[in-house]
């Protein structure tokens, strides 16, 4: 049939006659107004004859101008005339007629409509209803917040005058009570005078006199003077202003939650992240979960130490080896470096870029990592660098002992510059034990340095302010555990509390920022928990050393 189409002009399909002038549209027949009526009389089904040139001009073909499109190859998706057809270049592909690909587009269009008509239409119609309301109750809440903010802005400056008040009537009640004790004393002291001037007169008139009855009589009355009352002294009170904590302002005022955007699309739910222009509440929860566990290479043999967020989708590891490794939340290993030295890594932290950082103990170094290269940043004599941790500042702080262990210290570096030494309390008395153990160390939000000490003699956690003056020691919890207390990895989430890890009693101990114990995370099945890090949204990542995971636990409502 192709070849009988390729050869001659289009004709009627029943008898060959050339340019039929009929068509039926139902069964996609060209015919001649000869077999018009043979055609009508099939009555197996409808029909519908139609001229032809009322059905329809065919397109010009693109190929052949002088040419008319009959056909469509189902191949190529394009319409084509006889000539080419009668080419190799459709030679075997299947071809329709172009009426019958019309009435097919035609149907789809139909269907198009009233899907758009029925469904489409009418969804983005309710959308664009929805997105009116939607502005309107987003102006509605904006205002009933202003009006909240503002009614919780005027409670809180009437506290501060309250506060105020308080501070004016606890002065002028110790102004009044020195007051009295003054007066009093000046009443005593104003008789005593009296009272001396009068004996000065007196004793003057004795001296004149001549009679040796009372001038044989008389007793001096000095020594009773010479006590002199006591005077007050008076400390004069002072007001000790307490620095002005903007953040801690802000938490105390209260929070907004973040901006979160849901969109649907194709039935998912997609949550876009909102900016935190505040501090946001986030209370504990009643039981912490573990959200995912990640297997490396390390275990009991091999025990995994140390962990650091890169972000909250990737975190650096690592253990007893040579190697620092990269995982992400997928349980996939990222990508490994090795030490420059070939030691192990004491501890790991990342910069504020995404840099890694590790000390090196026995290199008696302090390394970063920048893309494949490995520098280092500061190389330290007589001392040993332990652990280390990046500042909200930027600067590193490291913890290091000397090579005799006999004294051990915090150093603040900008760069490779020293800036800061921490090592005793106001009494001279030093801070932290000397000895090889742990000492893990974090800055809280606060800017206090906290450093988890774990030698035996010590186990405590050490907490200094910002310049380094001793505020607390946490030595434990208010209720016995069933072995002695051991912290060893800590870190500080967005709420300023502190978590340390208990070794040997597997749980998690966390506290406020004054060092006041708060409750434990026992229940994650942890086992020898040693370093700890948290994500921008306080999920808590633990380096379980005897199973080699990385736990990531839930324990605050986020």
């Amino acid at each position: 049939m192709d070849r009988c189409w390729a050869q001659d002009v289009l004709r009627c399909q029943l008898c060959e006659t050339p340019g039929p002038i009929m068509y039926c549209a139902i069964c996609h027949t060209h015919l001649c107004k000869v077999c018009e009526g043979e055609h009508l009389s099939d009555e197996s089904q409808e029909h519908k004859v139609v001229l032809f040139k009322k059905w329809g001009l065919n397109p010009k073909c693109s190929k052949h101008s002088m040419q008319f499109c009959d056909l469509h190859c189902e191949e190529c998706d394009i319409p084509v005339c006889v000539e080419c057809v009668s080419s190799r270049e459709h030679l075997g592909h299947k071809k329709v007629g172009i009426s019958k690909i019309v009435e097919h587009k035609k149907e789809a269009i139909q269907r198009d409509i009233q899907e758009l008509e029925n469904t489409i239409y009418p969804q983005y119609q309710e959308i664009a209803s929805n997105i009116q309301v939607q502005r309107a109750d987003l102006n509605k809440n904006s205002q009933k917040l202003t009006t909240a903010i503002e009614k919780h802005g005027e409670d809180l400056h009437k506290e501060i005058d309250i506060a105020i008040g308080k501070f004016k009537s606890n002065l002028n009640e110790i102004e009044s009570k020195q007051l009295a004790i003054l007066d009093k004393q000046d009443d005593e002291i104003k008789r005593s005078i009296s009272d001396i001037a009068q004996i000065i007169a007196d004793l003057n008139e004795l001296l004149n006199s001549n009679d040796v009855c009372v001038v044989s009589a008389y007793k001096s009355m000095n020594a009773e003077f010479r006590r002199v009352p006591p005077i007050p002294t008076f400390s004069l009170p002072r007001f000790i202003p307490r620095m002005i904590n903007k953040e801690q302002i802000y938490r105390q005022f209260g929070s907004l939650s973040p901006l979160s955007i849901k969109t649907e699309e194709h039935g998912y739910i997609i949550d876009s992240p909102g900016a935190e222009p505040f501090p946001l509440d986030r209370p504990l929860i009643d039981v912490p979960r573990i959200i995912t566990d990640i297997s490396t290479e390390h275990g009991k043999s091999n025990e995994l130490e140390s962990v650091s967020c890169l972000n909250d989708f990737e975190v650096w590891a690592c253990g007893s080896d040579n190697m620092m490794s990269l995982y992400n939340l997928k349980r996939e290993l990222v990508k490994s470096v090795q030490t420059k030295s070939g030691n192990k890594p004491t501890d790991i932290a990342v910069t504020q870029n995404g840099e890694l950082v590790y000390t090196d103990y026995l290199d008696k170094s302090v390394n970063i990592v920048r893309n494949t290269l490995i520098e280092t940043i500061i190389s330290i004599r007589g001392w040993k660098p332990l652990h280390v941790c990046c500042s909200f500042s930027g600067d590193l702080l490291v913890v290091m002992i000397t090579d005799d262990k006999k004294q051990a210290k915090v150093v603040r570096y900008s760069g490779s510059t020293e800036k800061q030494s921490i090592q005793f309390n106001d009494k001279g008395q030093p801070l932290y034990s000397s000895q090889r153990h742990t000492k893990y160390i974090c800055e809280n939000k606060n800017l206090d340095i906290c450093v988890a000490d774990s030698y035996n003699r010590s186990r405590a956690v050490v907490v200094v302010n910002q310049a380094g003056k001793f505020r607390f020691k946490y030595t434990g919890p208010p209720l016995l555990t069933k072995e002695p207390f051991e912290p060893v990895g800590i870190t500080t989430d967005s709420q300023s509390r502190i978590l340390t890890s208990d070794y040997k009693n597997n749980c998690i101990h966390i506290l406020d920022q004054d060092g006041q114990f708060l409750r434990y995370i026992y229940n994650c099945h942890l086992q020898r928990p040693i370093g700890l890090c948290v994500d921008s949204r306080d999920n808590l990542f633990v380096a379980d050393g005897y199973t080699g995971k990385i736990k990531k636990i839930q324990y605050n409502y986020i």
